[in-house]
């Protein structure tokens, strides 16, 4: 079972299992409208509901848990999502006697670190109701873990891919129209991505290999990775238009973005320009002794491939608006600013 399976985590990992043979039922609130429908058990669902939940574990025996409230959404629909939704479908598992779990958290766990790269063992300290959250969840998660129960706490560094757009979504549409694109300061600090077939992989791993070897929290990241002024430069050169990363002052950019955000007029949130400008490294040596994980795309692949997708899919997103990562977000007045780069 794969919660949050309408999802931009949530199909590309239903295509991921279907192609190798598993039976998949995705828990949603929202409709599984993909051409995979009649492939799958999709059932619409919360797993804020202990029925809905139950009904939906019988059987099951992995439980892939992707659904959360995304950081556009409310405080309280972050906290009852993430950390209560987490603790029913471990409490469900566990009635269930299914075997095991993985739980999908984020790098955003490590806050803004001071150094790199960031381990599993460095200290937790979450950025904003989204980040604080999926530390909540990851001990709901860790204290379920029983001899009956593996249970493993993914930490993926922001993936993209197919169908993924929320933030990323900005840059794609800027370097479509061939404008050029702003970093908070100079962009030469080293940023680490991750594509989503990579992101599969490790899932996969995870659900297939001894519970000896996975019962446990991973960092899961690009191999191959440079700074932010590559990544996004490699997304105009795509373009073709000729557009360039400029430099923007890192402190007055983020002042402003910061009064955007509290004037709810742009969508970025605190964690995106509060990190931009630093570097954001976590190191793999775990997951890849432990499973063997190796992935396959570098950062400028992953965000290229992204791109890509969006060219060939432009027209039918535009009328997806909203504040998960398969929709785009409001641009508010940054829609504005495009034009002055």
């Amino acid at each position: 079972m794969i919660t949050g399976g309408s999802g931009f985590l949530g199909i590309n990992l239903t295509r991921s299992l279907l192609s190798r043979g598993y039976a998949i039922r995705t828990l949603d609130i929202e409709p599984f409208n993909f051409p995979e429908q009649s492939q799958i058990d999709a059932r619409l669902g919360d797993v804020r509901s202990v029925q809905q939940v139950d009904s939906a574990m019988c059987d099951v025996c992995v439980v892939v848990h992707c659904a959360a409230a995304l950081p556009l959404a409310s405080p309280a629909e972050i906290a009852s999502t993430t950390i209560d939704g987490t603790h029913i479908l471990l409490e469900a598992a566990k009635r269930h006697g299914v075997p095991r779990f993985v739980f999908i958290s984020t790098t955003a766990v490590y806050g803004i670190p001071n150094h790199y790269p960031v381990f599993e063992t460095d200290p937790l300290q979450g950025v904003g109701p989204y980040g604080c959250a999926k530390i909540r969840a990851e001990q709901w998660c860790i204290s379920y873990r029983s001899p009956s129960l593996s249970v493993t706490v993914l930490r993926p560094k922001s993936f993209v891919g197919a169908e993924r757009l929320g933030a990323f979504e900005l840059l794609f549409d800027w370097a479509f129209d061939g404008r050029n694109f702003p970093v908070l300061g100079t962009g030469d600090n080293l940023y680490q991505l991750l594509d989503v077939e990579d992101l599969c992989e490790a899932i996969l791993l995870c659900i297939t290999l001894h519970s000896d070897r996975v019962s446990t929290t991973f960092n899961v990241g690009a191999k191959q990775f440079g700074t932010l002024r590559q990544s996004f430069q490699a997304v105009l050169d795509r373009a073709g238009h000729g557009g360039r990363v400029v430099s923007l002052p890192q402190r007055p950019a983020q002042w402003l973005l910061c009064l955007l955000e509290l004037m709810r007029l742009s969508p970025l949130y605190r964690w995106i320009y509060a990190s931009a400008s630093h570097t954001s490294v976590v190191s793999t040596r775990l997951i890849e002794a432990n499973t063997g994980f190796s992935p396959r795309y570098s950062n400028v692949q992953a965000l290229v491939r992204n791109y890509d997708w969006y060219v060939a899919h432009r027209k039918e997103i535009q009328s997806r608006l909203g504040i998960t990562h398969r929709a785009p977000w409001r641009h508010g007045v940054l829609a504005l600013a495009k034009y002055l780069f």
